[in-house]
């Protein structure tokens, strides 16, 4: 951790929304004039999705070990020595994953899967901002999540989680539901050693919670909306909380625990920027002139 250069890490299992928390933080980003370097989770893949494709083809077998989940199809070392000394510095080498919405790297010639280069993080950022797999993870050789100055996981329901990512990977990917469903459960057991674990270690967690019917996630169905949901928000230290203050800001909210908000899913948005902003602030506040 930094007081001089700070790390956010928004951390979440595929499909669980963990974009558009991010976006949120964008916005606030935006609006405090603050100038923050990006960096995707999915850049520390091992493998193009051609090379995956592959070596799963060739070695069957080895299929549940090569999940984005495990540490073993990651370049988890690099993202830490990045983390690091970002957090020692304030630079680092990282690079960018091809996804199908990056029209401009297409249009550039890039192939959806494929990376760019390594190269240097911008020059004077105020924070660095990572969105992925890994960011709150700790294992024998790795402590990722260390070097977090504020780890923020989302966490829905486990069928809702699933739910979204068949929509999106049968919607926007092109797969098959059954290749979805094949995908999520040669996950599971990464999903249960290396993602839920982090859930423990975030200082705050959205789980988005269905008040429709879910209970089968396989069966192709809308994704519920915001105003069919709730959302419970975890405080790993509620002394730091103004729970007063979010109570009455954001209508119909509740505490269900002496850590734990509850807030209609429709004001998700206000409940992050009331929260989240003020803890960016103290993080900037907090950094030494350089």
């Amino acid at each position: 951790m930094s007081r001089e250069y700070p790390i956010i890490a928004l951390t979440g299992s595929s499909g669980a929304g963990t974009t558009t928390v991010k976006r949120t933080f964008e916005r606030m980003f935006a609006r405090e004039a603050v100038h923050a370097a990006f960096v995707d989770g999915d850049a520390f893949h091992r493998y193009t999705r051609q090379e995956l494709a592959r070596l799963i083809l060739d070695e069957p077998e080895r299929k549940d070990e090569l999940s984005h989940f495990a540490v073993e199809a990651n370049l988890l070392d690099r993202l830490e020595a990045l983390f690091q000394e970002y957090g020692e510095h304030g630079n680092g080498t990282y690079r960018h994953y091809i996804h199908a919405e990056d029209k401009q790297m297409i249009e550039a010639g890039y192939q959806v899967g494929t990376f760019t280069e390594w190269q240097p993080l911008p020059c004077g950022t105020d924070l660095l901002f990572y969105e992925g797999l890994h960011g709150g993870l700790v294992t024998a050789e790795l402590d990722i999540a260390r070097h977090v100055d504020l780890l923020v996981g989302v966490a829905p329901t486990m069928n809702l989680e699933w739910i979204q990512k068949i929509d999106r990977d049968m919607r926007h990917r092109g797969y098959s539901q059954e290749a979805v469903i094949d995908t999520i459960l040669g996950r599971m057991n990464d999903y249960v050693r290396y993602i839920q674990p982090q859930f423990s270690r975030t200082h705050i967690n959205f789980q988005r919670v269905p008040t429709v019917d879910t209970s089968n996630p396989f069966e192709v169905q809308d994704i519920p909306t915001d105003a069919e949901s709730f959302v419970v928000i975890r405080f790993r230290d509620p002394a730091t909380v103004d729970f007063p203050y979010l109570l009455a800001m954001i209508q119909d909210a509740f505490m269900s625990r002496p850590h734990t908000l509850v807030v209609p899913g429709s004001r998700l948005s206000l409940a992050m920027e009331l929260i989240l902003g003020p803890l960016v602030r103290h993080l900037l506040a907090q950094r030494r002139f350089r």
